[in-house]
């Protein structure tokens, strides 16, 4: 008995309007990421210095490494490309340094004797790593088009 194979007709390119609102919402992921990647800065700079009884707690480690997963996972989901983790963590790294370097009036965000604030700088970039060289090493994400 001889066996024929179901014929599959190709799917047909997608419409030029398709392309355009994919992009489209392939940049506003884009950008949702960058906000999300100042706004776990600044959630993390501001919990870094959390007292529970008068003793630093580090809650901003364990907010900064689960918020940095986050919004890595969305920033390469949104966008669609491994390298889009560098979104949320370039402006991340950047309030960081800010964060670390002394104002002329004297002001310091994170000081070196806040064991929290660099654990946080160390677990949020050491999470940015993991997750990018995850993305980068892990098989290309499918495309839905349709």
């Amino acid at each position: 008995m001889p066996v024929i194979e179901e014929q599959v007709a190709p799917t047909p390119p997608p419409s030029r309007s398709t392309r355009l609102a994919d992009l489209a919402l392939r940049i506003a992921g884009g950008l949702v990421s960058v906000v999300g990647g100042v706004l776990v800065a600044l959630l993390g700079l501001l919990l870094s210095t959390v007292r529970v009884g008068g003793h630093l707690i580090g809650v901003s480690v364990l907010v900064t490494i689960g918020a940095a997963i986050a919004v890595s996972w969305f920033a390469y989901t949104t966008v669609g490309r491994k390298w889009a983790v560098a979104l949320p963590a370039l402006p991340w790294f950047v309030l960081m340094a800010v964060a670390a370097v002394r104002t002329t009036e004297g002001d310091l965000l994170v000081a070196g004797d806040n064991w929290v604030g660099l654990g946080m700088i160390t677990a949020g970039a050491m999470t940015f790593a993991v997750m990018a060289f995850r993305q980068i090493l892990g098989p290309p994400q499918r495309r839905h088009d349709g």
